[in-house]
Parts: structure tokens; sequence; C-alpha cells
């Protein structure tokens, strides 16, 4: 009950959060591709939630926690809820004085996007049971090296870039994409101190980065 009681107050607060920094600057309700990202994000993630809470709550209470101890990821935390930010803001100011227009096909390849990544998400979370939002070694933790791990080492930044990049997007807006862009450059930073962290706590870590070589993206990264 504590841990539904938790996850509760998070996903309310941050649907609360998203709604003011989306329809307060729009100015209006009526801001329907706002609306339109709204159920697409917060319908799976409550049902992933649900998911989580009854098959795995050990995982859902590691995705809750939030707190970094390593500094560096502190500040990519803080810059990624700084872009979000911006970004929200400038999607509803966007839509109340019409700075720019994305068609509705563009919309709706950014929505099929955004609930593909969130499938891939899932199946993320299901074979990596270590995954938690904060830096960390755990006790017994091992290396997993099948399905998307055995493509890429960070399968589950590579589905968030997708997502949030799809974000603005199905706001409607091109300034709201430009605010949201730098995020890859944000998560590149993560990505490089995460790898310091395992390789110098997690036994295999090392040779599974000889095994597969790409990080984010194959043949790019």
């Amino acid at each position: 009950m504590k841990l539904l009681f938790n996850a509760l107050i998070k996903f309310t607060v941050g649907l609360l959060l998203v709604i003011a920094l989306l329809f307060i600057p729009a100015g209006s309700f009526g801001y329907m591709n706002g609306w339109l990202f709204i159920g697409l994000l917060f319908i799976p993630m409550l049902l992933l939630g649900a998911v989580m809470l009854f098959k795995s709550p050990e995982l859902l209470e590691k995705r809750l926690r939030a707190k970094e101890g390593e500094s560096t990821q502190r500040g990519v935390v803080a810059m990624s809820g700084l872009l979000f930010i911006a970004g929200f803001i400038v999607a509803g100011l966007d839509f109340r004085f019409g700075w720019s227009h994305i068609p509705a096909w563009g919309v709706a390849t950014a929505s099929v996007i955004l609930l593909i990544s969130y499938a891939l998400y899932a199946e993320v979370m299901r074979e990596n049971a270590y995954l938690s939002r904060t830096i960390e070694v755990q006790e017994n933790q091992t290396v997993v090296d099948t399905g998307l791990y055995g493509i890429v080492r960070h399968p589950m930044y590579a589905v968030t870039v997708w997502l949030f990049l799809s974000i603005p997007v199905i706001l409607g807006s091109l300034w709201s994409f430009i605010c949201f862009l730098p995020y890859v450059a944000v998560i590149i930073v993560r990505i490089k101190n995460e790898e310091k962290v395992l390789e110098a706590g997690l036994d295999g870590y090392t040779e599974y980065k000889k095994r597969v070589r790409y990080r984010l993206f194959p043949l790019i990264w």
C-alpha cells in the first residue's frame, strides 16, 4: 500500500505539473495537441505502473527512486528538467501565438513513434530487473546482454531519445523541438559517466563493451 500510495502521488504530481506547464502558457484548455500528448504519455504510464506493481514491485520501487549519488548525474537530471520545462512552456506559447505549425501527418507519425517507444521501454524493463532511475551498481547485479542489450549497451536511453524527441512534434511546435534537442547531448554525458561507474563496479562489463560496440544507436555511436 505504501508503494501504491507513493506511485499514485508521483503520477498525480507529474500529471498536474505537465498540465500547468502546457495550458497556462497556452492560455486555453482548447490546446488539443496538449491533451493528445497527455493521453499518449500518462495512460500507458498508468498501465505500465499497474503491471509493475503486481508483477515486479521491486522494479517499480527502483523506478520511483530519483535521488542521484553521482554529482555528474545530479547535473544531468537538473539540466533535463530545465529542458523539459522550457520545452513545455514554449509549446504552450507557440499554440497561443501561432509561431509554428506541424501538419497532422507529422503529429500522427510522432504519436506512433511515442507509443512504439513506450512498448520498447516496457520490453527493456522486462529484460533488465536491475533498472533504476539512479546510476548505481546493485547487490548481486549481473551484466544483461540479451534482447535489445545485445544490439546497443543502453537501449533504455536509445528508446527515451526517440520518445522525448517525439513529444514536441506531438505538441505541434517546432520551437519546442529546438528546446528538446539538447536532450541528446545530456543523455550522452549521462551514458559516459554511467559507463565509468559500471566498469568500476560491475563484473563483466568491460568484456560486455567489447562484445556490444555501440552505446546508443547501431553503426553510429
